[in-house]
């Protein structure tokens, strides 16, 4: 792409021109529909619940292919969330991509990621455990659905509709500019740094029924967000420095018990 195909790209989003601010905000709107259709699905996808494919549903293969290809589509989602997020390659993006609409590029990119992981997922089915007692794997589900409540609800503490780009494009249509961002630790906040991500651990460890796969997904997935919280947490220091680092030493990453202060 030349220098002038860029610069025709980014005048479409101009924030000073009506049309590119409209296009832009119904861009953010699209993406973040496109996302929480595909959340939903995943919620069924992990649970078994509703959905017509689930973890443990769908083309049986040979246990190699299988791991092979789930290994694959992992890597795939993991390098996209991760990279996207950067400092660095914001930096760059947003040379191509206006910041109104970069947090709604990366939540679309995003969503279509974790439907290409929901669509050509294969099963390992083989049984690691299986709750029998019908009330037990109730339970056991409903600790599942509590995991992705509790994501949800995270969202809404620090801004939901910051985080997935709808406050950017929408402040973009009324030519505000962005707040500057501010430290808070609403709620679950004072008790661990990364509920959200706690809420993706326990949805996808409460399983009345955990196969090989399930078992792949949930372990690969856990060792993921440990790593992306070291990530994010390098990002967050250069942000709010000081501020974050007493906040780090005073409640735990994960596991809800407070640290001593000494």
């Amino acid at each position: 792409m030349t220098s002038i195909q860029t610069v025709g790209m980014l005048s479409i989003w101009n924030k000073g021109d009506p049309m590119g601010a409209i296009i832009a905000f119904l861009y953010g709107i699209t993406s973040y529909l496109v996302f929480f259709v595909t959340f939903l699905y995943a919620i069924g996808f992990v649970t078994g619940v509703v959905v017509p494919k689930t973890i443990d549903t769908g083309t049986v293969v040979p246990a190699s292919e299988a791991l092979v290809i789930n290994l694959l589509l992992m890597s795939i989602f993991a390098i996209q969330h991760s990279v996207m997020a950067r400092k660095q390659f914001k930096q760059w993006w947003t040379r191509l991509v206006p910041k109104s609409v970069e947090r709604s590029t990366y939540v679309l990119f995003s969503s279509l990621a974790l439907i290409l992981l929901c669509g050509e997922w294969r099963p390992m089915p083989a049984v690691i455990w299986q709750v029998d007692d019908p009330q037990i794997a109730m339970a056991v589900t409903a600790l599942s659905f509590v995991g992705f409540l509790l994501v949800l609800s995270s969202t809404f503490l620090i801004n939901h509709f910051e985080l997935f780009g709808l406050h950017q494009v929408t402040s973009n249509l009324a030519g505000s500019p962005m707040p500057t961002p501010r430290f808070r630790t609403p709620l679950y906040y004072k008790f661990v740094r990364h509920p959200l991500y706690l809420g993706f651990i326990i949805a996808f460890w409460a399983a009345p029924v955990m196969t090989v796969g399930h078992l792949l997904f949930a372990a690969v997935t856990s060792a993921y967000i440990v790593i992306g919280i070291l990530l994010e947490e390098r990002d967050l220091i250069d942000m709010f420095g000081d501020e974050y680092r007493r906040y780090k030493d005073r409640v735990s990453m994960l596991v809800p018990w407070r640290r001593s202060a000494g």
